[in-house]
């Protein structure tokens, strides 16, 4: 739960030999704790990290801001979410946000042979954005870029009801060899910071790099 950039790293099993994924966050990310053994650790970790985003905020709103926090793990496990971290800046006087994730999930059988193709077919099914085959240092990868509507918890709003708003985000896909793929996705509600957030999710991806269990670098292939 730093603000200076940091290495980070997840392992995938899938079906194959494991694959270790290193990546960096830039200075300003806070990330969320995603190892908490218990209940009780995971919320006293981040009611930490809510006094250091609102350290001259009530404790009542620092709680609150936690248990909205807390509310997202169901999804993070079901989605297969490794990594979460969030920044808060300013962008032409503008406050702004965003959040990135990094998610791993099984590729389907029948797209292993051909995992790139397979994957932009399948988002352009969906129709929720610009979709794209595209080429990272580490290897090919598939991006998508849209937007989609949000809400904000009825607990934080002046109206006392859920509210509705929309996000832009980029979502790279990169298969893997062993039958999985690593999932990032940058999102920001702030339309003023898109240049800004999508500059350092480049970046982000640019810093990704794969290594085997012998700790040898892989440069994935199509």
């Amino acid at each position: 739960m730093s603000t200076v950039a940091s290495e980070n790293k997840v392992s995938s099993a899938g079906q194959g030999e494991a694959v270790h994924i290193r990546w960096i966050m830039p200075e300003g990310f806070f990330e969320l704790p995603m190892d908490a053994e218990s209940l009780d650790e995971l919320a006293d970790e981040l009611i930490e990290l809510a006094r250091k985003i609102i350290p001259n905020g009530t404790r009542d709103m620092q709680y609150q801001w936690a248990a909205l926090c807390a509310g997202n793990y169901d999804a993070f496990v079901e989605g297969g979410v490794q990594y979460a971290g969030f920044v808060i800046t300013e962008v032409d006087g503008t406050r702004c946000a965003a959040t990135v994730h990094v998610s791993l999930t099984d590729t389907p059988e029948a797209a292993r042979f051909n995992p790139v193709r397979a994957t932009s077919s399948a988002l352009k099914g969906l129709g929720q954005g610009e979709v794209s085959e595209i080429s990272l240092p580490c290897g090919p990868a598939v991006s998508l870029i849209g937007t989609r509507q949000a809400a904000i918890d009825a607990t934080l709003t002046e109206s006392g009801h859920e509210e509705g708003f929309w996000t832009s985000f980029i979502q790279v896909h990169i298969p893997l060899p062993n039958g999985t793929a690593v999932v990032l996705e940058m999102v920001t509600p702030t339309q003023e910071g898109w240049d800004v957030f999508s500059t350092m999710f480049a970046g982000v991806l640019k810093s990704l790099h794969f290594f085997d269990v012998e700790g040898n670098s892989l440069r994935l292939s199509a």
